[in-house]
């Protein structure tokens, strides 16, 4: 269920691992985007078409596609209900219905986004229209805001925060503005390893951060924004607000059996299966995996469900006989226009970096890094992950 990052590269492996595949991918979407970049394409380094695809070019050739949503579950009787009333059975359910952006939350900017002042590029079009706001702002309050619950890659509301920062000093009008990053979180990092890095580079730039403000409402008349605090609701003026939504697991997973109190589908969090339903698995964004919501994080999750899956198809005990996910996640945090800093943690939020540390330090931003996140990341995208290849 799903035909996002997840859906696909899960799909794409079970088509290829399996002699006589009788694997169905169900999601309604007509375009696929890679939605990493759209941070790039905020900041004017590529147009808005670059990372997207056509959903249909990325199904894989062995599997049917349903182009409908999922209205209900029905775990107990291993099937799920479509919105159309279709009621489809299964053998194994895969769940990777992404992220839902939940706007709606945030008082006031339903209708307003994408103008005056307020932008957010957490959609093909918001990404579209926040790099026209950043070019044309030429002065005054700048405020990047981060929400205090899980959302899609930790690090994406610092990155267009450090973009805007290098384009307005290119610009000649950094000067005239005061940049703000605030967030809903007690500190600007989850890790601690990386944490000191990213408050150097917010020194370096002179972004003020400020922490545990969780964005309630805006004014975008009045150009107003209000957060929410321990010691009560504070306002704050702006003339350039960009702000990540709050963000959840989607409705119909929320009120599913197969969620957990906080909304998101309860699997282990090592072998990916449900913990109630034993033909069922769970990956990404919709899933509970106490980890950061990352594409990384998927590449990592998806061997092991179809790795456990097949296993637990052909008899095993997965609690004796399984291949084991141990939160790996990544987080490729551009600095500036041609450095990156490409923080690798775990579910201890250590450091878990590609290469050895002898030979590179993770926490330094650099032109080779940003090479990786500009050219091979996308390659590895489409090229592996959307063919169950990488």
């Amino acid at each position: 269920m799903g035909g996002g990052t997840a859906g696909i590269d899960v799909a794409a492996r079970l088509c290829r691992s399996l002699a006589d595949p009788d694997v169905t991918i169900i999601d309604p979407a007509e375009r696929h985007s890679y939605q990493p970049g759209w941070t790039l394409v905020a900041a004017g380094v590529f147009p808005q078409d670059h990372f997207d695809r056509a959903e249909a070019s990325l199904i894989p050739r062995r599997a049917t596609w349903i182009r409908e949503r999922v209205a209900a579950f029905e775990p107990e009787a291993n099937a799920l209900v479509l919105e159309s009333g279709k009621r489809i059975g299964y053998d194994y359910l895969v769940v990777a219905a992404g992220h839902q952006l939940d706007y709606a939350k945030v008082d006031g900017v339903e209708g307003k986004v994408g103008r005056d002042g307020l932008y957010s590029n957490y959609t093909r079009d918001g990404a579209t229209a926040t790099w026209q706001g950043i070019r044309s702002f030429t002065g005054g309050t700048a405020v990047f805001v981060e929400p205090k619950g899980p959302i899609k890659c930790g690090g994406a509301p610092q990155k267009i925060a450090y973009l805007a920062d290098s384009h307005w000093r290119r610009s000649g009008v950094r000067e005239r503005i005061d940049q703000r990053f605030v967030t809903g979180k007690p500190v600007i990092f989850g890790s601690p390893y990386y944490r000191p890095a990213l408050e150097e580079v917010m020194r370096r730039k002179n972004i003020t951060p400020v922490v545990s403000h969780n964005l309630i409402s805006v004014d975008p008349g009045k150009k107003i924004a209000s957060f929410e605090t321990s010691e009560g609701e504070v306002t704050m003026e702006y003339d350039f607000l960009h702000f990540c939504p709050p963000q959840s697991a989607p409705d119909f997973i929320k009120a599913s059996a197969l969620a957990d109190a906080s909304g998101y589908v309860e699997v282990d969090s090592s072998t990916l299966q449900h913990k109630r339903f034993p033909n069922v698995f769970g990956l990404g964004d919709s899933s509970n995996l106490p980890t950061s919501k990352t594409g990384a994080a998927i590449r990592k999750q998806a061997p092991v469900v179809v790795h456990n899956l097949l296993r637990h198809a052909a008899g095993a005990d997965l609690a004796v006989d399984s291949l084991e996910y141990h939160g790996y996640s990544s987080c490729p945090v551009v600095t500036d226009y041609g450095k990156m800093m490409l923080a690798e943690f775990d579910y201890s939020l250590k450091p878990t970096p590609t290469l050895p540390p002898w030979e590179h330090d993770s926490r330094v931003p650099t032109y080779a890094n940003w090479l990786i996140k500009t050219r091979a990341l996308p390659v590895l995208y489409w090229q592996g992950m959307m063919r169950g290849l990488a």
